[in-house]
């Protein structure tokens, strides 16, 4: 899997989380960013805290960190997976 396919499945991954059930219409910005961070960061918890982040500043809810980081280990899955790859 190379970086864009990654990349694609990341933001289907996001597009199905809705965090705040109102449809994965609404979160465009928040996935472009989260994708952006899926590039520089390793660890789940720290991208679980940049997704928190992420969606908190724009829509000033706060979704608990324990979903964020289910989330996250999803991404770093894909990301994992794409490195691997021979």
């Amino acid at each position: 899997m190379d970086t864009s396919e990654m990349n694609r499945r990341a933001v289907w991954v996001m597009e199905e989380w809705d965090p705040f059930a109102v449809g994965k219409d609404h979160y465009d910005a928040e996935i472009t960013e989260v994708v952006a961070q899926l590039q520089l960061l390793d660890h789940p918890s720290d991208l679980a805290k940049q997704i928190q982040g992420i969606y908190r500043a724009s829509s000033e809810k706060w979704i608990p960190l324990e979903n964020c980081v289910e989330v996250s280990y999803k991404l770093l899955a894909l990301k994992y997976e794409a490195k691997c790859i021979i």
